[in-house]
Protein backbone atom coordinates (compact mmCIF):
# COMPACT_ATOMS: atom_id res chain seq x y z
CA UNK A 1 0.00 0.00 0.00
CA UNK A 2 1.29 3.47 -0.80
CA UNK A 3 1.68 6.09 1.91
CA UNK A 4 -1.33 8.13 0.63
CA UNK A 5 -3.43 4.98 0.80
CA UNK A 6 -2.44 4.44 4.41
CA UNK A 7 -3.48 7.98 5.25
CA UNK A 8 -6.80 7.42 3.46
CA UNK A 9 -7.32 4.25 5.44
CA UNK A 10 -6.63 5.96 8.78
CA UNK A 11 -8.99 8.81 7.89
CA UNK A 12 -11.77 6.42 7.02
CA UNK A 13 -11.38 4.12 10.01
CA UNK A 14 -13.94 6.07 12.00
CA UNK A 15 -16.56 5.18 9.43
CA UNK A 16 -15.93 1.43 9.44
CA UNK A 17 -19.00 -0.38 10.65
CA UNK A 18 -21.21 2.65 10.05
CA UNK A 19 -22.17 1.49 6.58
CA UNK A 20 -21.32 -1.57 4.54
CA UNK A 21 -20.55 0.64 1.57
CA UNK A 22 -17.87 2.55 3.48
CA UNK A 23 -16.26 -0.70 4.58
CA UNK A 24 -16.26 -2.01 1.02
CA UNK A 25 -14.64 1.16 -0.28
CA UNK A 26 -11.94 0.97 2.36
CA UNK A 27 -11.19 -2.66 1.57
CA UNK A 28 -11.03 -1.91 -2.12
CA UNK A 29 -8.59 0.93 -1.53
CA UNK A 30 -6.34 -1.34 0.52
CA UNK A 31 -6.57 -4.31 -1.77
CA UNK A 32 -6.72 -6.58 1.29
CA UNK A 33 -8.87 -7.95 4.06
CA UNK A 34 -9.73 -6.85 7.54
CA UNK A 35 -10.56 -9.97 9.46
CA UNK A 36 -11.17 -11.15 12.98
CA UNK A 37 -12.17 -7.67 14.17
CA UNK A 38 -8.56 -6.44 13.77
CA UNK A 39 -7.66 -2.82 13.15
CA UNK A 40 -7.11 -2.09 9.45
CA UNK A 41 -4.03 0.12 9.77
CA UNK A 42 -2.47 -2.17 12.32
CA UNK A 43 -3.04 -5.25 10.14
CA UNK A 44 -1.40 -3.57 7.13
CA UNK A 45 1.66 -2.35 9.04
CA UNK A 46 4.41 -2.76 8.06
CA UNK A 47 4.59 -2.58 4.27
CA UNK A 48 8.34 -2.07 4.14
CA UNK A 49 11.56 -2.28 6.16
CA UNK A 50 11.59 -1.20 9.82
CA UNK A 51 14.98 0.28 10.64
CA UNK A 52 16.63 0.12 14.08
CA UNK A 53 19.28 2.80 14.57
CA UNK A 54 22.08 2.22 17.08
CA UNK A 55 24.06 5.12 18.51
CA UNK A 56 27.21 3.03 18.98
CA UNK A 57 29.73 1.34 16.71
CA UNK A 58 29.12 -2.10 15.26
CA UNK A 59 30.30 -5.03 17.35
CA UNK A 60 29.61 -3.61 20.83
CA UNK A 61 26.98 -4.85 23.26
CA UNK A 62 24.33 -2.34 22.17
CA UNK A 63 24.81 -3.19 18.51
CA UNK A 64 24.67 -6.93 19.14
CA UNK A 65 21.46 -6.59 21.16
CA UNK A 66 19.86 -4.56 18.39
CA UNK A 67 20.75 -7.17 15.80
CA UNK A 68 19.42 -10.03 17.93
CA UNK A 69 16.11 -8.21 18.42
CA UNK A 70 15.97 -7.19 14.76
CA UNK A 71 16.33 -10.79 13.63
CA UNK A 72 13.35 -11.92 15.68
CA UNK A 73 11.26 -8.89 14.73
CA UNK A 74 11.89 -9.46 11.03
CA UNK A 75 10.60 -13.00 11.32
CA UNK A 76 7.46 -11.85 13.13
CA UNK A 77 6.75 -8.79 10.96
CA UNK A 78 7.55 -10.43 7.65
CA UNK A 79 9.76 -7.54 6.49
CA UNK A 80 13.45 -6.79 6.78
CA UNK A 81 14.62 -5.02 9.95
CA UNK A 82 18.03 -3.52 9.12
CA UNK A 83 20.29 -2.16 11.86
CA UNK A 84 22.09 1.11 11.13
CA UNK A 85 24.97 2.43 13.24
CA UNK A 86 25.18 6.19 13.92
CA UNK A 87 27.85 6.43 16.60
CA UNK A 88 28.48 9.63 18.51
CA UNK A 89 27.83 11.48 21.77
CA UNK A 90 26.92 8.30 23.70
CA UNK A 91 24.01 7.69 21.36
CA UNK A 92 22.59 11.23 21.41
CA UNK A 93 23.13 11.85 17.69
CA UNK A 94 21.29 8.71 16.65
CA UNK A 95 18.50 9.18 19.17
CA UNK A 96 17.82 12.78 18.21
CA UNK A 97 17.89 11.80 14.54
CA UNK A 98 15.25 9.12 15.06
CA UNK A 99 13.17 11.32 17.37
CA UNK A 100 12.89 13.86 14.55
CA UNK A 101 11.56 11.37 11.99
CA UNK A 102 7.89 10.66 11.21
CA UNK A 103 6.11 8.67 13.91
CA UNK A 104 4.97 5.96 11.52
CA UNK A 105 6.70 2.94 13.04
CA UNK A 106 9.37 2.55 10.39
CA UNK A 107 12.18 4.18 12.39
CA UNK A 108 13.23 2.82 15.79
CA UNK A 109 16.21 3.36 18.06
CA UNK A 110 17.99 1.07 20.51
CA UNK A 111 18.36 3.15 23.69
CA UNK A 112 21.01 2.93 26.38
CA UNK A 113 19.70 4.02 29.77
CA UNK A 114 22.90 5.96 30.43
CA UNK A 115 21.98 8.40 27.66
CA UNK A 116 18.85 9.34 29.61
CA UNK A 117 19.99 8.86 33.21
CA UNK A 118 23.67 9.86 33.21
CA UNK A 119 24.65 11.84 30.09
CA UNK A 120 22.45 14.82 31.13
CA UNK A 121 24.76 15.18 34.14
CA UNK A 122 27.70 15.78 31.80
CA UNK A 123 26.23 18.02 29.09
CA UNK A 124 24.20 21.20 28.85
CA UNK A 125 20.42 21.10 29.05
CA UNK A 126 20.21 21.81 25.31
CA UNK A 127 22.40 18.80 24.53
CA UNK A 128 20.59 16.34 26.81
CA UNK A 129 18.17 13.84 25.27
CA UNK A 130 14.68 14.02 26.75
CA UNK A 131 12.81 10.73 27.11
CA UNK A 132 9.59 12.69 26.62
CA UNK A 133 10.53 13.08 22.94
CA UNK A 134 10.31 9.32 22.44
CA UNK A 135 7.75 6.53 22.56
CA UNK A 136 9.41 3.78 24.60
CA UNK A 137 8.21 0.40 23.38
CA UNK A 138 9.95 -2.23 25.49
CA UNK A 139 12.75 -2.76 27.98
CA UNK A 140 15.19 -5.53 27.04
CA UNK A 141 18.10 -6.33 29.32
CA UNK A 142 20.57 -5.38 32.02
CA UNK A 143 24.32 -5.33 31.40
CA UNK A 144 26.52 -4.93 34.47
CA UNK A 145 29.77 -2.99 34.66
CA UNK A 146 32.98 -4.51 36.00
CA UNK A 147 36.14 -2.74 37.14
CA UNK A 148 39.13 -4.35 35.43
CA UNK A 149 42.86 -4.10 36.13
CA UNK A 150 45.69 -4.81 33.72
CA UNK A 151 47.89 -7.77 34.53
CA UNK A 152 50.94 -5.49 34.57
CA UNK A 153 49.40 -3.26 37.25
CA UNK A 154 49.62 -6.04 39.80
CA UNK A 155 46.22 -5.08 41.25
CA UNK A 156 44.31 -8.03 42.67
CA UNK A 157 41.62 -6.24 44.69
CA UNK A 158 40.26 -2.84 45.65
CA UNK A 159 42.80 -2.39 48.45
CA UNK A 160 45.61 -2.60 45.90
CA UNK A 161 43.93 0.13 43.90
CA UNK A 162 43.51 2.33 46.98
CA UNK A 163 47.18 1.89 47.86
CA UNK A 164 48.16 3.15 44.39
CA UNK A 165 46.05 6.31 44.69
CA UNK A 166 47.55 9.23 42.78
CA UNK A 167 49.46 7.15 40.22
CA UNK A 168 46.49 5.65 38.40
CA UNK A 169 45.24 6.14 34.88
CA UNK A 170 41.73 4.80 34.51
CA UNK A 171 39.73 4.32 31.33
CA UNK A 172 36.04 4.98 30.83
CA UNK A 173 33.75 4.32 27.88
CA UNK A 174 33.17 8.06 27.46
CA UNK A 175 31.89 11.20 29.11
CA UNK A 176 28.37 10.82 30.46
CA UNK A 177 28.40 7.02 30.54
CA UNK A 178 27.71 4.52 33.29
CA UNK A 179 31.36 3.56 33.17
CA UNK A 180 32.39 7.12 34.00
CA UNK A 181 29.81 7.56 36.76
CA UNK A 182 30.63 4.22 38.41
CA UNK A 183 34.34 4.93 38.58
CA UNK A 184 33.97 8.57 39.57
CA UNK A 185 31.59 7.67 42.41
CA UNK A 186 33.78 4.80 43.62
CA UNK A 187 36.94 6.91 43.53
CA UNK A 188 35.22 9.77 45.36
CA UNK A 189 33.88 7.52 48.11
CA UNK A 190 37.09 5.49 48.48
CA UNK A 191 39.26 8.62 48.22
CA UNK A 192 41.22 7.27 45.25
CA UNK A 193 42.97 9.81 43.03
CA UNK A 194 43.66 9.13 39.36
CA UNK A 195 43.59 10.50 35.84
CA UNK A 196 40.53 9.69 33.75
CA UNK A 197 41.06 8.65 30.13
CA UNK A 198 37.74 8.64 28.25
CA UNK A 199 37.32 6.41 25.20
CA UNK A 200 34.50 6.34 22.65
CA UNK A 201 33.14 2.96 23.72
CA UNK A 202 33.89 -0.21 25.64
CA UNK A 203 36.06 -1.85 22.98
CA UNK A 204 38.91 0.70 22.95
CA UNK A 205 38.75 1.05 26.74
CA UNK A 206 39.13 -2.71 27.08
CA UNK A 207 41.99 -2.75 24.60
CA UNK A 208 43.73 -0.01 26.60
CA UNK A 209 43.58 -1.90 29.90
CA UNK A 210 44.69 -5.16 28.25
CA UNK A 211 47.70 -3.28 26.92
CA UNK A 212 48.33 -1.46 30.23
CA UNK A 213 47.85 1.94 28.59
CA UNK A 214 45.53 2.47 31.55
CA UNK A 215 45.86 0.52 34.79
CA UNK A 216 42.12 0.05 35.30
CA UNK A 217 38.95 0.54 33.30
CA UNK A 218 35.24 -0.03 33.81
CA UNK A 219 33.62 -1.97 30.98
CA UNK A 220 30.37 -3.83 30.51
CA UNK A 221 30.70 -7.48 31.45
CA UNK A 222 29.52 -8.79 28.07
CA UNK A 223 32.51 -7.14 26.42
CA UNK A 224 35.00 -7.86 29.20
CA UNK A 225 34.32 -11.55 29.97
CA UNK A 226 36.39 -13.07 27.13
CA UNK A 227 39.46 -11.15 28.29
CA UNK A 228 38.72 -12.09 31.90
CA UNK A 229 38.45 -15.76 30.96
CA UNK A 230 41.67 -15.54 28.95
CA UNK A 231 43.48 -14.11 31.98
CA UNK A 232 44.37 -10.89 30.17
CA UNK A 233 42.69 -8.66 32.77
CA UNK A 234 41.81 -8.99 36.46
CA UNK A 235 38.23 -8.23 37.63
CA UNK A 236 38.39 -6.21 40.85
CA UNK A 237 34.69 -5.65 41.50
CA UNK A 238 31.28 -5.37 39.84
CA UNK A 239 28.99 -2.35 40.03
CA UNK A 240 25.74 -4.35 40.16
CA UNK A 241 23.51 -4.20 43.22
CA UNK A 242 24.12 -7.93 43.78
CA UNK A 243 26.85 -10.31 42.63
CA UNK A 244 26.60 -11.03 38.95
CA UNK A 245 25.73 -14.65 38.22
CA UNK A 246 28.52 -14.80 35.63
CA UNK A 247 31.15 -13.47 38.09
CA UNK A 248 30.14 -15.21 41.33
CA UNK A 249 33.59 -14.82 42.94
CA UNK A 250 33.91 -11.09 42.25
CA UNK A 251 32.59 -8.76 44.98
CA UNK A 252 30.39 -5.77 44.28
CA UNK A 253 31.17 -2.18 45.15
CA UNK A 254 28.22 -2.33 47.54
CA UNK A 255 29.79 -5.31 49.33
CA UNK A 256 33.01 -3.33 49.65
CA UNK A 257 31.06 -0.60 51.43
CA UNK A 258 30.47 1.86 48.59
CA UNK A 259 27.09 3.06 47.33
CA UNK A 260 27.74 2.64 43.62
CA UNK A 261 25.12 0.36 42.02
CA UNK A 262 25.32 1.30 38.32
CA UNK A 263 24.15 -0.98 35.50
CA UNK A 264 23.36 -0.44 31.84
CA UNK A 265 19.78 -1.01 30.70
CA UNK A 266 18.50 -1.04 27.15
CA UNK A 267 15.15 -0.48 25.46
CA UNK A 268 13.58 0.01 22.05
CA UNK A 269 11.92 3.36 21.28
CA UNK A 270 10.27 5.23 18.42
CA UNK A 271 9.46 8.87 17.66
CA UNK A 272 6.77 10.36 19.89
CA UNK A 273 3.21 10.22 18.58
CA UNK A 274 3.21 6.67 17.27
CA UNK A 275 -0.32 5.48 16.36
CA UNK A 276 -1.58 3.05 18.97
CA UNK A 277 -2.22 0.26 16.46
CA UNK A 278 1.29 0.55 15.05
CA UNK A 279 2.78 0.69 18.54
CA UNK A 280 0.88 -2.45 19.52
CA UNK A 281 2.15 -4.27 16.43
CA UNK A 282 5.75 -3.30 17.12
CA UNK A 283 5.53 -4.34 20.77
CA UNK A 284 4.02 -7.65 19.63
CA UNK A 285 6.99 -8.19 17.31
CA UNK A 286 9.53 -7.31 20.01
CA UNK A 287 7.78 -9.66 22.43
CA UNK A 288 7.96 -12.44 19.86
CA UNK A 289 11.66 -11.77 19.31
CA UNK A 290 12.66 -11.84 22.97
CA UNK A 291 10.50 -14.90 23.66
CA UNK A 292 12.44 -17.00 21.15
CA UNK A 293 14.95 -19.65 22.14
CA UNK A 294 17.52 -17.95 19.91
CA UNK A 295 17.24 -14.70 21.86
CA UNK A 296 17.40 -16.49 25.21
CA UNK A 297 20.61 -18.16 24.06
CA UNK A 298 21.93 -14.79 22.88
CA UNK A 299 21.36 -13.29 26.33
CA UNK A 300 23.13 -16.16 28.04
CA UNK A 301 26.04 -16.19 25.61
CA UNK A 302 26.52 -12.43 26.02
CA UNK A 303 26.08 -12.46 29.81
CA UNK A 304 22.98 -10.27 29.70
CA UNK A 305 20.31 -10.39 32.38
CA UNK A 306 16.78 -10.18 30.92
CA UNK A 307 14.99 -7.03 32.02
CA UNK A 308 11.94 -7.25 29.81
CA UNK A 309 9.52 -4.60 31.05
CA UNK A 310 6.92 -2.40 29.37
CA UNK A 311 7.69 0.97 27.86
CA UNK A 312 5.80 2.66 30.67
CA UNK A 313 7.85 0.80 33.28
CA UNK A 314 11.05 1.79 31.49
CA UNK A 315 10.06 5.46 31.63
CA UNK A 316 9.35 5.26 35.36
CA UNK A 317 12.51 3.31 36.16
CA UNK A 318 14.85 5.50 34.13
CA UNK A 319 13.35 8.69 35.54
CA UNK A 320 13.99 7.42 39.07
CA UNK A 321 17.55 6.40 38.16
CA UNK A 322 18.25 9.86 36.75
CA UNK A 323 17.17 11.42 40.04
CA UNK A 324 19.27 8.96 42.05
CA UNK A 325 22.40 9.55 39.98
CA UNK A 326 21.98 13.30 40.18
CA UNK A 327 21.76 13.06 43.97
CA UNK A 328 24.89 10.87 44.02
CA UNK A 329 26.94 13.38 42.03
CA UNK A 330 25.73 16.24 44.20
CA UNK A 331 26.51 14.39 47.44
CA UNK A 332 30.09 13.64 46.43
CA UNK A 333 30.66 16.80 44.37
CA UNK A 334 31.30 14.79 41.18
CA UNK A 335 31.48 16.63 37.86
CA UNK A 336 31.10 14.25 34.93
CA UNK A 337 31.65 17.09 32.49
CA UNK A 338 35.31 17.17 33.49
CA UNK A 339 35.73 13.68 32.01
Amino acid sequence: MTTPARRTLRTSRAFLGATAAAAALTLAACGGNVGGGGDAAGSDFPTGPVTITVGQDAGGSTDLIARAVAEGMAEDLGVSVPVVNRAGANGALATEEVAGKPADGYELVLLNASLITITPLAVSEDEAVDLADLEVLKGLSQDDYVLLASKESGFENLDDLKDASGDIKYGTTGVGTGSQLAQAALFAQAEIEGTAVPFDSGSPALTAVVGDQVQVATVQLGEAKPQIDAGNVVPLLAFSAERNQFLPDVPTAVEEGYDVPVSQYRAVAAPKGLPEDVKARLVEAIDAAIASDAYASFNENNLLTPHEISGEEVTTEWTELAERYQALTEEYDISLAEG
